[in-house]
């Protein structure tokens, strides 16, 4: 189980985190609604300095009550989360306790106080946008913190997204691996990709996808705003004696030039934005050529719930990923349908294999605490990307979101 913070807060770094929100009044109303959230919701509740009993449903531990229910009062989710890294509340069943409030979202708020939410919570923040200049700020902001960090919890592909499991496949670092090469295959199968192919890729990634491709003797440029990203994927390239057959260049997709047969994007357009998926898809359809493919990995949710957190600004963007917006596939095919000559012909959901996939990463990244203090990354920061990770796993877990490969043709 995770452990309270063993050293003071670096007020500089996380001033959010150390500053606790103030009003009484509020925190009690946040009280009640927790009290009457938990059993809603089949969690338990624990307060108090000495560690819950084991066994039951899953504990939401408040080592400092006070302070959880004045964050909760005053700023929701974010608050929730900012709890959890300063250490006010903990849990030995972190991820089972978030699937069971993802699975009961909707119930946890009493009716007559759900349009409070809308006035209350923050709202996204101008610099949220995803302009060509903020893009840069916000890829930056995650992918540029640190390729040694990335490469302790993920496999050796240095694949950072969704794998796609059999059954027979060990739910560890090998099996991870080996169901990472089978998701990029299948996009790359689905794009059509084989000798000769001129294939552009949209978000490199540390290169595994433009590697495969290459040596299945596409001739490949492969676009990415991660400076640290880049510099990686072009050690690997030449590592495995590619250079001839992959550029990789810091360009931003609305920028990218030439004509291609197939152009494939893994978990690139969750980053985009709403406002932009309209230059997104129509630098898709320009592209590529009359009659090529485009493949796309993307999360999705539900376009309901889409439409209703929309507007939203949470914990993870304030965090981890500025910026961006799970789409819905019915929102995908509208764009699509209404701005470009792309159909789509196929679909493959696989959200229960990202859950999979998130369990491996979280273990194997807080097996490697002693290694993450040793990059310079401290306690906060490794309670913040355990929290991201869980949260996205029970996310996957509970069915609220989901992941997709979809392939689109292009008519001529």
């Amino acid at each position: 189980m995770t452990t309270v913070n063993p050293t003071p807060l670096d007020a500089e770094r996380w001033p959010d985190v150390v500053r606790v929100p103030r009003g009484r009044l509020r925190a009690a109303a946040a009280r009640l609604v927790t009290a009457r959230a938990a059993p809603l919701s089949g969690i338990r509740l624990h307060t108090g300095p000495t560690a819950p009993p084991e066994g039951g449903d899953p504990v939401l531990w408040l080592r400092d009550p006070d302070a959880f229910y004045a964050r909760l009062a005053q700023d929701g989710l974010i608050g929730f989360g900012e709890s959890y890294m300063a250490g006010e509340w903990d849990s030995p069943d972190l991820v089972p306790l978030l699937t069971r409030l993802a699975t009961h979202y909707e119930r946890l708020v009493p009716r007559a106080l759900q349009p409070l939410r809308h006035i209350t919570l923050p709202r996204r923040p101008a610099s949220d946008r995803n302009t060509k200049a903020a893009a840069r700020r916000h890829i930056s902001h995650h992918y540029d913190l640190s390729n040694d960090l990335f490469t302790l919890f993920l496999d050796r592909t240095m694949t950072y997204s969704s794998a796609l499991f059999t059954e027979d496949d060990p739910r560890d670092e090998d099996g991870l691996a080996r169901a990472q090469e089978r998701k990029i295959d299948r996009l790359l199968d689905s794009a059509g990709v084989g000798e000769g192919t001129a294939l552009l890729e949209i978000g490199t990634g540390w290169g595994e996808l433009a590697v495969r491709a290459a040596r299945r003797g596409a001739h490949v440029t492969s676009i990415t705003l991660s400076r640290e990203q880049r510099d990686l994927a072009r050690e690997r390239v030449a590592e495995a004696g590619l250079t001839d057959r992959v550029d990789v260049e810091l360009c931003d997709y609305r920028d990218a030039t030439g004509s291609y047969d197939a152009v494939v994007s893994c978990e690139m357009i969750e980053a985009v934005g709403e406002r932009y998926w309209p230059a997104y898809v129509e630098a898709l359809d320009r592209l590529v050529r009359p009659g090529g493919k485009v493949v796309l990995q993307s999360i999705t949710m539900e376009h309901g719930l889409m439409r209703a957190s929309r507007g939203s600004y949470t914990w993870m963007h304030k965090y981890v990923f500025p910026g961006g917006l799970i789409p819905s596939v019915t929102a995908l095919r509208q764009e699509f349908t209404t701005r470009t000559r792309l159909r789509i012909s196929d679909r493959l959901s696989f959200g229960p294999d990202y859950a999979d996939t998130l369990q491996v990463w979280r273990r194997t990244f807080t097996d490697a605490a002693d290694e993450v203090d040793a990059l310079g990354f401290d306690p906060t920061f490794r309670r913040m990307w355990t929290f991201y990770l869980a949260y996205c796993e029970a996310g996957f877990r509970s069915g609220i979101i989901d992941v997709e490969q979809i392939t689109l043709e292009s008519t001529a």
